[in-house]
């Protein structure tokens, strides 16, 4: 009678240790390199190596199987670096757990899968930059904001500024009828390491607003998985849209990105927000429930409501770039341009005090004054017949001004060269590509800083001259 099964036992190889030793060396040497050969390449290399040695070369299953018995993780650190082996393979103990809505806001950005047009001539333009933020609790998108800029301070600003402010009155403006609660102050903003996140304005306008900020980890990008996750998400959705470019040149194949691109930097954020709202309704996989629902319960579990900003245009001028400025006789001097009000009599020539200046890098028409009392004003050209002008447009002038030889701080020449170069833009417009990009660019800029909203959020300046008892004069053209 039998006792044992017939055949070779499981596991057991049956090569000769000679053809072992080669597809070995073959691994380590051929197929374990950032190239990343295909197992059918492998076979190929330990073909020919045993021509030459006067073997017979092993079948492909074999090799496959080989392959399959290598440790991933040590395989994935050879072929495609330490950093991506830690990424897919180190142990993440416990979870990321926050029960609080805007406890946690995670926050950033990326490029869209999507080609634009412009509003003039509908041709392609670029891809626009789009910044997200992520309550961590509900998965509710606390806010975006969508550009033509790469990342920077102002936009992590602006996204900010989109997620406290409550959405009813911005969804009318864009005709979309959907509930979007998620508004308020968060407690904690959670970012990667990126130098818009490390920002001075960022820093102190989170500490004068009581929100901490929180940075992920070097090398722990599963600090992120909730933002990353929504990213691709938005990016699944956006594949559909004409002038896709997909994830990668394989998935776009033949498709002509530019050639089918059909949608304005407008239309999409429209898009967009309609999509976010989809989202915030449908069932998360995680939470078992849609946002909405989640957003909602966590809503009604606490015992006081979210912090709101007294002053929401106060609150974002604390969030934008700002330097320190003596006020001279002759005004405040920033970037070689003069500003001047009668709210800065009062510290006209004084040196002994500076006081904050914030400005917005997409209209220098007007920078905001903080005074000692806490107060914001604006303060606007003191030429008032200088046209506004971008934080780009002022510093290509001075490129061109220092080509020249010419001073940078000769203020009539910077709105000659920029004029000058406005006109030649305009002229090109509709023969290039980059010259449309940057009309674009200046004309949203200028059109994206509401003049009213200001002026109806911050004292008027009379009113405060009066309230100073600040005696209002004329300061004579600075040439």
């Amino acid at each position: 009678m039998l006792t044992a099964q017939a055949g070779s036992p499981a596991g057991r190889r049956r090569l000769p240790d000679e053809i072992e030793v080669l597809i070995s060396e073959a691994i380590a040497s051929f197929f374990k390199s950032r190239q990343k050969p295909s197992i059918h390449a492998l076979q190929k290399e330990v073909r020919r190596l045993c021509c030459q040695r006067g073997l017979r070369a092993p079948s492909w299953t074999t090799l496959r199987d080989r392959v399959a018995a290598l440790d991933p993780a040590e395989l994935v650190a050879a072929r495609e670096g330490a950093k991506a082996a830690r990424h897919f393979y180190r142990p993440v103990p416990g979870t990321y757990q926050v029960d609080g809505i805007f406890e946690v806001v995670q926050i950033d950005h990326t490029l869209v899968d999507v080609i634009i047009v412009d509003r003039a001539q509908r041709q392609p333009l670029q891809r626009p930059w789009l910044t997200l933020a992520i309550d961590v609790a509900s998965r509710m998108v606390a806010g975006f904001y969508l550009t033509l800029e790469p990342p920077s301070a102002l936009s992590v600003s602006l996204v900010i500024q989109h997620l406290v402010q409550p959405k009813l009155d911005w969804l009318e403006s864009l005709g979309i009828d959907a509930s979007w609660p998620a508004a308020g102050m968060p407690e904690t903003i959670h970012v990667d390491n990126a130098k818009e996140f490390r920002s001075k304005a960022l820093r102190r306008g989170a500490e004068e607003h009581g929100i901490s900020l929180q940075y992920r980890p070097i090398g722990a990008p599963h600090y992120g998985g909730h933002i990353e996750r929504l990213i691709g998400t938005m990016m699944g959705a956006v594949h559909l849209l004409p002038g896709s470019t997909f994830s990668n040149t394989q998935d776009r194949g033949e498709y002509d990105s530019a050639a089918r691109s059909a949608m304005t930097l407008d239309e999409l954020e429209r898009w967009l927000a309609l999509e976010i709202t989809r989202y915030h309704a449908e069932r998360h996989r995680s939470l078992g429930i849609p946002p909405l629902a989640a957003w909602q319960e966590a809503y009604a579990r606490r015992d006081t409501s979210l912090r709101q900003p007294y002053d929401l245009e106060g609150f974002r001028i604390d969030f934008l770039p700002s330097v320190e400025r003596m006020v001279r006789r002759d005004g405040i001097h920033l970037f070689g341009l003069r500003y001047w009000d009668d709210i800065l009599s009062l510290w006209a020539g004084r040196g002994d005090r500076q006081l904050r200046v914030s400005y917005d890098p997409r209209d220098l028409s007007r920078v905001f004054v903080r005074l000692p009392d806490g107060q914001r004003y604006p303060v606007r050209f003191a030429d008032l017949r200088h046209p506004p002008i971008t934080l780009a447009e002022h510093r290509r002038a001075q490129v061109v001004l220092r080509e020249r030889g010419r001073s940078l701080e000769d203020e009539t020449l910077i709105f000659a060269v920029i004029e000058e170069q406005r006109a030649l833009v305009d002229a090109a417009t509709g023969k290039t590509r980059e010259a449309r990009r940057l009309t674009e660019r200046r004309d949203r800029a200028l059109s994206g800083v509401e003049l009213a909203a200001i002026e109806e959020s911050i004292p008027d300046h009379a009113e405060a001259c009066d309230i100073l008892d600040v005696p209002t004069f004329e300061v004579e053209e600075w040439s």
